[in-house]
């Protein structure tokens, strides 16, 4: 495998993260993490919304409307920048599809916003001649919404169950997801707590033994749910024929179902445009970056590599955080600038998350780091643009340290 020409001239591309996790502008994880008691999270959660088993993360969907989402104004912002290429994620852990979905009811046409976002992207970014990416987040969330299944271990609502598991259809009466199986978003009780965990400690403990942070393996009782994913991802790339589909997993989700699913996304590319397109995925080990393009997330290369690759990053947390803007402590542009150097010169991209707020706009703070971007591009974008690296990628003492989630040294 050889990764296309276009990205390889590409080099910056522009991504936002947005669905009902960005209502609460709290931040990344938000859905599972509002259901761990102990966890900022949970306590902003309770404060400001009340206990999980009675406003559940499936209550924000029909709060989050879109109401300020304006593609094209956005669009205009990211082409400024010099992006070549931009990525919509088609859903996240939470197991929402942000497009127009044969397979899962739990779309974004017909809750939320009531509208196909992956399309709407697409079409305008066609239409400007840019390259459309899309990133899949959705095999992790299997494991990822069991805490939705659990209880306080401690307090006053001590063994109340959270919200996802007693919910049915019939709770849906009178709501936006009204007809649709909670259960089917929540993707069912594959890991829950029995009762009797006396203590935060110990439920923690119990969620970490089980269902962990990050797991990569299909569920182990539940090959429905791997047919389903896999049915979603292939009616995504049939129907938006992306340029680049963007795997949230380390290698290929899933195991079987992952890597049949790259292969029918290779072979209808071939048919529709006669070229291969580009897939994405984390850690890959050397016979894995003969087949996809290795995505370092959050980190740097410490070397020039002879592969095409591409870091993926963000200005503040994936999704919305007000406290970033309030604060002012996004990553400025002079520091995206000086990472986007250091990786095209050793032969890589950079994909740039820019969060949406619950309505679909940037604060102005975001406004003004893609304004400083857009203005060094004007004078140095000639050197990043259609460019391929020199045998050595620098001089001097400045380094970088190398690997996925290693930015936070930046360069020194």
């Amino acid at each position: 495998y050889q990764a296309p020409d276009w990205f390889r001239d590409a080099k910056f591309g522009i991504w936002f993260h947005w669905g009902p996790q960005c209502v609460p502008e709290f931040g990344d994880w938000y859905g599972r993490q509002m259901y761990i008691q102990g966890n900022p999270f949970y306590e902003h959660h309770v404060k400001t919304y009340g206990h999980p088993s009675d406003f559940g993360c499936i209550d924000f969907i029909d709060m989050w409307k879109g109401e300020n989402w304006d593609p094209d104004a956005l669009l205009d912002l990211y082409q400024a920048t010099g992006a070549r290429y931009i990525m919509v994620m088609a859903n996240h852990h939470d197991n929402l599809d942000l497009f127009d979905s044969r397979h899962h009811a739990w779309n974004s046409t017909r809750v939320g916003p009531k509208r196909d976002i992956v399309g709407t992207v697409e079409k305008k970014v066609r239409e400007r001649g840019l390259r459309f990416a899309v990133s899949n987040h959705s095999a992790h969330a299997w494991h990822w919404w069991q805490t939705a299944y659990g209880y306080d271990a401690e307090g006053p609502k001590k063994g109340v169950r959270y919200d996802a598991y007693g919910l049915t259809t019939a709770d849906g009466a009178g709501k936006g997801w009204e007809g649709l199986d909670p259960q089917e978003l929540y993707v069912g009780p594959s890991f829950v707590p029995p009762d009797g965990i006396d203590s935060i400690a110990a439920m923690n403990a119990w969620h970490d033994a089980r269902d962990g942070q990050w797991i990569e393996t299909p569920p182990p009782n539940d090959p429905a749910f791997v047919r389903s994913w896999e049915l979603r991802q292939r009616d995504l790339v049939d129907r938006y024929k992306p340029d680049m589909v963007y795997f949230d997993n380390y290698g290929l989700p899933l195991g079987q179902s992952g890597l049949d699913a790259a292969a029918y996304f290779y072979n209808a590319s071939l048919a529709w445009r006669g070229e291969l397109p580009v897939v994405n995925g984390k850690r890959l080990d050397e016979r894995q970056r003969k087949g996809i393009v290795d995505t370092v997330e959050r980190g740097f290369s410490d070397a020039l590599r002879p592969e095409p690759w591409q870091t993926d990053t963000c200005i503040g947390d994936w999704h919305y955080n007000r406290a970033r803007f309030t604060s002012h402590y996004y990553v400025p542009a002079r520091s995206v600038v000086q990472r986007l150097i250091d990786t095209v010169s050793k032969n890589g991209n950079l994909m740039l998350n820019i969060p949406l707020r619950g309505d679909g706009s940037v604060d102005s703070d975001e406004r003004a780091i893609l304004d400083g971007i857009a203005k060094w591009m004007t004078v140095g974008g000639e050197g990043i643009f259609e460019t391929r690296p020199w045998k050595i990628y620098g001089e001097g003492p400045a380094q970088v340290g190398g690997g996925m989630h290693g930015e936070s040294g930046g360069v020194q």
